[in-house]
């Protein structure tokens, strides 16, 4: 299969700027087709999500039942992701990444059908979300992985950052192109597209090429195959894999991990206190600062962009810590105390800015420790930990937030979230420094043993 992108170049010699370049993991053939299809499907994405509110109001005219949708959709995430994750464990990476998208697509055509047939309800709206959400449950940690798959280990945070940008582009491109088609051809088309979308992913997928072990995990060749081995014997001796068993383990290793522990406390306080600008920022923007929707829009822009920035400046890093993730966050974290006391528009657009490359910074940072600090074997169920963490903090932050501001004020909502974020994080900081009891399994090490091995899924 011919390169979809021109291939980047090599630079002279170790440490050249190559290997600092942010567009490195693009010199992989295969991630160069997962980014092209994962543009296609993020286009899709965003042109379903633009209309999809618009059309459970239209159906419903109840701004509650939006709200309900949305929920729906999400709790899967809270209560079956720990599943989830042990799945991606369980199966093949690209069979199960094919898979869920294929049945996303299947999800997204009937929905398309339903409504250009007029035969949507709100009974069939809400189980195809749920059924959605349950999907996702699987799909989002086996298409993580899979795209790290692609590169060596040394480039994932290249491969993470570039995922950045393709989503932002996606946002953006797929945002406009649903009104263009919303306009021409009504709202069935945005869901026909994104199923067009998810079946793009599907077909690329097979022709993707894995890096050898050795090459995407820090761990030696020899002992990938002691594990490998170990899990065949398991398997022969009749040992299967035991579902509930392999998901504890994976929450057990979570909680056991000192800084996978302080990165969730340091991302679930700044996604509380610091991420939910749709709501801080509008409220200060329409109230203290008396401006308009235009001057929001303003502001988002600026947001995007400046996300953008900081996932391409993401690229450069080769081996974040928990430590960076703490440093950029709190400097997020001061510079949102700082946008509290904006006395302008202007003031408040210059410090969102660099607010939004810092935040950008620190996610990309985040994310590649978390997909990189669990041995091979566990990282689908770490994955399933975080995003029901994930989930829960993302009901929790918009209510609390809004509770905060409509108390205390926009500006205080904005510097005492701030502030909290800061505490927080420096105890964080104190927590992941903490040694590791004796006898805890080390952040890569394998199992080695059939008894080790027997609560664990047989290696994808």
């Amino acid at each position: 299969m011919p390169a979809l992108l021109p291939a980047v170049r090599k630079g002279g010699g170790r440490g050249g700027r190559s290997e600092r370049s942010p567009w490195r993991s693009l010199r992989y053939p295969s991630m160069r087709w997962w980014s092209a299809a994962n543009l296609v499907s993020n286009v899709g994405t965003w042109m379903q999500l633009t209309v999809q509110n618009l059309l459970v109001l239209q159906l419903t005219g109840s701004a509650a039942t939006t709200g309900l949708s949305l929920a729906v959709q999400a709790a899967p995430g809270l209560l079956l992701s720990l599943v989830g994750g042990s799945l991606v464990d369980s199966w093949p990476r690209k069979m199960t990444a094919s898979v869920s998208q294929a049945l996303l697509g299947v999800v997204a055509f009937t929905t398309a059908g339903l409504v250009a047939f007029d035969l949507l309800t709100v009974p069939l709206l809400m189980v195809l979300a749920a059924v959605t959400g349950s999907i996702a449950t699987v799909d989002n940690p086996a298409c993580s992985l899979l795209g790290n798959d692609l590169v060596k280990r040394k480039d994932v945070p290249s491969a993470i950052s570039l995922g950045s940008v393709v989503h932002s582009a996606g946002r953006l491109i797929g945002t406009a192109a649903a009104g263009a088609a919303v306009a021409w051809f009504g709202m069935a088309s945005a869901y026909l597209a994104n199923g067009l979308s998810f079946v793009a992913v599907a077909a690329v997928i097979p022709f993707l090429k894995l890096q050898p072990k050795a090459e995407r995990d820090p761990q030696s060749a020899k002992e990938h195959a002691a594990a490998d081995g170990a899990r065949a014997d398991a398997a022969k001796g009749g040992k299967r894999p035991r579902l509930a068993g392999a998901s504890r383990e994976g929450l057990v290793y979570f909680v056991r991990n000192p800084r996978l522990v302080a990165l969730a406390a340091i991302t679930g306080i700044s996604a509380i206190f610091g991420r939910n600008y749709q709501l801080t920022l509008a409220v200060l923007v329409t109230g203290p600062l008396a401006a308009g929707a235009g001057s929001f829009s303003t502001v988002s822009t600026v947001l995007a962009v400046g996300g953008m920035v900081g996932a391409v400046l993401a690229g450069c890093l080769r081996k974040p810590s928990v430590q960076h993730v703490a440093l950029l966050a709190s400097a997020g974290a001061l510079l949102q105390v700082v946008t509290g006391f904006s006395p302008s528009l202007l003031f408040l657009v210059l410090l969102v800015a660099p607010m939004a490359v810092v935040e950008s910074i620190s996610d990309t940072a985040g994310t590649t420790v978390l997909q990189t600090e669990p041995p091979a074997h566990l990282r689908g169920r770490v994955l399933g930990v975080w995003r029901s963490a994930s989930t829960g903090w993302g009901l929790i932050g918009p209510p609390l937030l809004g509770a905060l501001m409509e108390f205390a004020g926009a500006r205080a909502g904005l510097v005492v979230g701030g502030l909290a974020i800061v505490v927080v994080t420096g105890a964080a900081q104190l927590l992941q420094r903490r040694p590791q009891k004796r006898g805890e399994r080390s952040a890569h090490e394998a199992p080695e043993t059939p008894e080790a091995l027997e609560a664990e899924p047989v290696a994808a």
